[in-house]
């Protein structure tokens, strides 16, 4: 299939076309999975590839990779065509940063990406971002009170210079890690995963005879922006508003105050009246406060139209300088998403007056909760090992919220062999928390109860990155909250839970998932569902007669 302009092309060829873009992103995610040496992105899919165009306008992303790291992968390209102009890059370059305030949020996540040429002409750019095993530092912990103890930060760089790689730039990074190779594997997997999509991407334009990518990017993004408009438009014009509490860190509890302005095809998502940025690590730069709120928009707005550019034009999101959603530099921001995963719930919340058939509860999930085991394993080997587990989502208009499932972040669980095999753990739980969902006409997503022993011959160091201690997963339109988070360890004792401490040998570590919230009073639920509902143990008898009145 030749051509040489996509201005006449029918929807359906441009469909095609797409659909080959996207799978161009995906197989560069395959790439990425496959040459991985940590856990966290073999396992539990925390990256993200996306293939853009020469002005950083993103075109297709991999179907299963983090939604914020998609939505702010362009934004980041952006910046690096400020620093280095086009006409600057050369094939074989390859750009990288950690910078929260440039790129997603916090150090532990690289972001490199790769200049595309075709018959010696750039025609776009290949991203890709993962979270590192490790940045030295803190490891990924939320009681830093302030950036610089996170980790070793990376201002824009070549880390490849037409192919040549930057030793001494390398050599500073790893000498700043404790796993120095998995984080090297993890690079050079990126590296991979940007060379397969530019590879892919210069076989697409030799078959379809395009010179670049500008016409069909543009088609394919107005397109985008055009479907969203309308689903924009369907909203009544006018200002909706919702507000949050959440445990913050200790005294300083933190409250989020979101107002939404519908007129004609624009809406405007507006924190101003959220809490100031605070001296502990939850604080949420504006890149992942950005992404964590148009995401949410277009899951219930839109949710079947591949993401590009142009999903994301009609929306405009506003935070104070200062607030705990655009912190100043250099705050600690090292646990963002325990912030950032609470902004899908207050906007649907917001929404829910004049969307009730699209939104959906406050998810137990959000934010994840996460533990973060470091130390020296049986074998004398330095580890870090992050478990990732999920809380349960929020109840839907028509179905209860999906167990133990992330939202809005989409990071899996992984395989717990894996996680066992590379460090001194054993996982002696993981099962479902009954009674943990919101009752509601439909009931919130189930929790889960994970138990792991230490066994180390030292201790380890624990960092614990949670919320939800407090503050439940509401739920909406009358429907009861989730179950709260817990953990306590073997002996009684209740770690800080978003703080580092030491873990003895033999130790175990209870954690309880937070449940999400109910969709709807809990008396209109089918009784029928409810009694099923006991019978497989996600409700219990007592459960039943307390939360929905059964006899």
């Amino acid at each position: 299939m030749a051509m040489t302009s996509v201005r006449d092309l029918d929807p359906i060829t441009l469909e095609i076309l797409w659909s080959r873009l996207i799978s161009i992103a995906d197989e560069a995610a395959a790439a990425l999975l496959r040459t991985a040496f940590s856990t966290i992105v073999r396992e539990s899919n925390d990256f993200a590839t996306v293939l853009m165009d020469e002005a950083g306008d993103s075109i297709s992303e991999n179907t299963g990779g983090i939604a914020s790291f998609s939505c702010i992968l362009p934004r980041t390209t952006k910046h690096f065509l400020r620093l280095f102009p086009a006409k600057t890059w050369k094939p074989g370059d390859c750009v990288i940063t950690n910078d929260p305030w440039l790129a997603t949020g916090h150090l532990p996540d690289f972001t490199l990406v790769t200049p595309i040429f075709h018959r010696g002409n750039l025609v776009g750019f290949a991203g890709s971002i993962a979270h590192s095993p490790d940045v030295g530092g803190s490891l990924w912990a939320a009681d830093t009170k302030e950036m610089f103890e996170e980790g070793i930060r990376i201002p824009p760089s070549k880390i490849l210079e037409e192919g040549r790689r930057n030793e001494l730039l390398v050599n500073v990074l790893l000498s700043n890690v404790r796993v120095p190779e998995q984080v090297l594997g993890d690079l050079e997997a990126q590296i991979v995963a940007n060379e397969v999509c530019a590879k892919r991407v210069q076989e697409f334009l030799e078959d379809t005879g395009l010179p670049d990518f500008r016409e069909l990017s543009k088609s394919l993004n107005a397109r985008t922006e055009a479907q969203m408009r309308r689903a924009i438009e369907a909203i009544p014009d006018g200002t909706y508003r919702a507000t949050l509490d959440a445990d913050g860190f200790d005294e300083n509890k933190t409250h989020l105050a979101c107002a939404i302005t519908v007129k004609g095809s624009d809406m405007v998502i507006d924190f101003t009246g959220t809490s100031p940025q605070i001296g502990r690590a939850i604080n949420c730069v504006m890149n992942y406060t950005h992404a964590y709120s148009v995401y949410p928009v277009k899951c219930a707005l839109d949710p079947f139209t591949p993401r590009n550019e142009g999903s994301y034009r009609a929306l405009s999101v506003v935070a104070p300088e200062g607030c705990l959603l655009n912190p100043r530099f250099p705050a600690p921001v090292n646990a963002r998403q325990l912030t950032g995963h609470l902004l899908a719930g207050v906007i649907y919340r917001a929404l829910a007056p004049v969307l009730p058939d699209k939104v959906i509860a406050d998810c137990g999930g959000a934010p994840t909760m996460r533990a973060l085991f470091s130390g020296v394993g049986r074998s004398g080997n330095r580890f870090s090992q992050i478990l990732f587990a999920s809380g349960g989502m929020g109840a839907a208009p028509h179905r209860n919220g999906l167990s133990t499932t992330a939202f809005p972040t989409n990071a899996g669980a992984g395989s717990i062999e894996a996680f066992e095999s590379i460090s001194p753990l054993i996982v002696w739980k993981k099962e479902l928390r009954a009674d943990s969902g919101g009752a509601g006409k439909q009931r919130g997503g189930l929790g889960q109860v994970c138990e792991i022993e230490v066994r180390a011959e030292q201790p380890l160091i624990l960092s614990l990155l949670s919320d939800r201690r407090y503050n439940p997963a509401m739920g909406v339109l009358g429907g009861k909250p989730g179950a709260l988070a817990e953990i306590v360890m073997s002996d009684g004792t209740v770690p800080h839970q978003k703080s580092r401490t030491t873990i003895k040998p033999g130790m175990r570590l209870t954690m309880r998932y937070a449940g999400g919230g109910g969709y709807g009073p809990p008396a209109a639920r089918d009784p029928a569902t409810l009694q099923e509902d006991v019978l497989n143990g996600y409700v219990s008898a007592e459960g039943a007669k307390r939360d929905y009145g059964a006899a």
